[in-house]
């Protein structure tokens, strides 16, 4: 496996764009949907197959803002409950930018903030299981993303504590 002279696999840059570049790209076309159906109750969206299969259900629904979890601690309509699509947006972004960094403490938070995103793909995909027995494409998606960006994380961070270590 060649790395670049900090340590960090070659592979990982691409891998980061790629999967923060998809992330993000998600991210838009969920917060379309759900602002085109809410303005339109009739728009039906690329990713609506069926009954059981429809993206714009779920980003409508009470957990797609939020988690489903901000209402009860703030007002459904307060700033501060935010489309999830929007919490990706923010997500993905710092991925891309954080990556551009060789600093431990960035791979630290890379880590953690991946870990965060899997904990809330494990609580959503449960939802979308298990409450509204619906299946998202886009959701299903943002998932595999934030498995790959862990995964990607760390090895980064296994990396730069290699090289870290080595350097003294």
């Amino acid at each position: 496996m060649a790395a670049e002279s900090n340590g960090i696999p070659t592979w990982e840059r691409k891998s980061r764009i790629f999967l923060c570049g998809f992330g993000l790209f998600l991210s838009v076309y969920a917060l379309h949907v759900e602002l085109s159906r809410e303005s339109d109750p009739h728009y039906r969206a690329m990713c609506d197959l069926g009954e059981s299969v429809s993206c714009s259900k779920v980003f409508t629904s009470r957990w797609g803002r939020g988690f489903g979890l901000v209402q009860f601690f703030v007002a459904q309509d307060s700033p501060l409950n935010q489309p999830n699509s929007i919490l990706g947006i923010i997500f993905y972004t710092l991925q891309l930018g954080l990556g551009l960094s060789v600093s431990k403490k960035a791979a630290w938070f890379l880590v953690f903030s991946s870990w965060v995103s899997v904990a809330g793909s494990l609580y959503l995909a449960s939802v979308l299981m298990f409450i509204l027995a619906d299946f998202c494409m886009v959701c299903v998606s943002t998932y595999a993303v934030n498995f790959a960006l862990l995964y990607t994380n760390l090895k980064r961070r296994s990396a730069i504590e290699g090289v870290k270590e080595k350097s003294g």
